[in-house]
């Protein structure tokens, strides 16, 4: 099981594709730390926000959770350097961090809306990365304003050695956004097919199944159902700052709260029932590394045969670039 710990919906950004800034928790809404204590045994907990590191007590939550998990990696804009760095000394580099960075620096700072944010987050990556942390990198948001920066950022990520993650614009509850919009498909289209270009060439197979992921964002960008079905709310859980658990990050349902019954008692109940059967025929198509990644895992071998497939046809075939809906998206 995956789990997804939203510590505050604080936060320093303006970003234009989420709205969580205007509707920020306060303090004494945050739940204690010590409530996390209930939470069950996770291969994977991801931290975010909001900024996570706007939390003074962030470092008690993960002295808590730490334990129950084989792997944390904290979500962030990079901009709170000293924070960032100085709780990673604290746990002697075993966590994981990503960094937020939408793009080369003038798209980054118009859609994050901070002053010198690339500077910041790149900063953050660098001092990191100087220390020795192995589990860094960071992420962009694809959307129409900053397709063009992407195989960019992957050569940047791939000169540094951290890793690059991918994701695209959505909209939900989580942030406060019904009208993102992409209007650029086939700007997105080719940007996204480069980089998978791009990840069939590296040598680790880790790369090939981004490329897969990849493959599914060209698919969501242009209205395709979605390549695996959704079980948020079964194999992952999302626990807002107040303690609710929820399916995920879009479909805004109660299963419980954790302050006032332990993870066991909330995850079988019927309530919780009700919230998976409401998740699996949400309709969203969502496509995001939460929800997709524990289905990748699960269906190992058949993206493992896409990936033999396809890693041939962009070595040999170059108008799979320029037409991945019709020759990549073969399965």
């Amino acid at each position: 099981m995956e789990g997804i710990l939203v510590a505050t919906y604080r936060c320093n950004a303006r970003c234009h594709m989420c709205n969580t800034w205007q509707y920020p928790t306060t303090p004494d809404q945050e739940m204690d730390p010590r409530y996390y204590e209930r939470f069950p045994n996770l291969e994977f907990l991801n931290i975010t926000g909001g900024e996570p590191f706007l939390r003074e007590d962030l470092e008690e939550i993960v002295r808590i959770v730490k334990p129950k998990c084989k792997r944390i990696c904290i979500s962030t804009n990079g901009y709170f350097t000293e924070r960032i760095v100085d709780l990673a000394k604290k746990f002697n580099g075993e966590i994981g961090i990503r960094i937020s960075i939408e793009g080369l620096p003038a798209a980054n700072d118009e859609l994050r809306g901070i002053p010198n944010g690339f500077d910041h987050g790149l900063r953050t990556l660098l001092q990191l990365k100087r220390m020795g942390m192995k589990d860094i990198g960071f992420g962009i948001t694809i959307s129409d304003r900053n397709a063009k920066d992407v195989l960019e950022l992957y050569e940047l990520a791939k000169h540094l050695e951290v890793e690059f993650a991918t994701a695209v614009v959505h909209n939900g509850y989580y942030f406060h956004k019904l009208d993102n919009t992409i209007t650029k498909q086939e700007e997105i289209t080719e940007s996204v097919s480069e980089l998978i270009r791009e990840l069939f060439k590296s040598k680790r197979p880790k790369d090939w199944y981004r490329a897969y992921f990849n493959h599914g964002i060209i698919n969501y960008v242009h209205g395709g159902k979605r390549l695996f079905p959704c079980h948020m709310g079964e194999d992952i859980f999302l626990c807002e700052p107040w303690g609710d658990i929820k399916p995920c990050n879009v479909l805004d349902e109660v299963m419980g709260n954790i302050k006032e019954a332990d993870f066991e008692t909330i995850w079988n109940s019927e309530r919780a029932a009700e919230v998976r059967k409401k998740a699996r025929n949400c309709g969203r198509e969502c496509w995001m590394i939460g929800s997709v990644s524990p289905e990748i895992k699960k269906n190992k071998w058949k993206v493992a045969k896409w990936i033999l497939k396809n890693k041939w046809n962009y070595h040999w075939s170059p108008e799979c670039v320029s037409n991945q809906m019709s020759c990549a998206r073969n399965e």
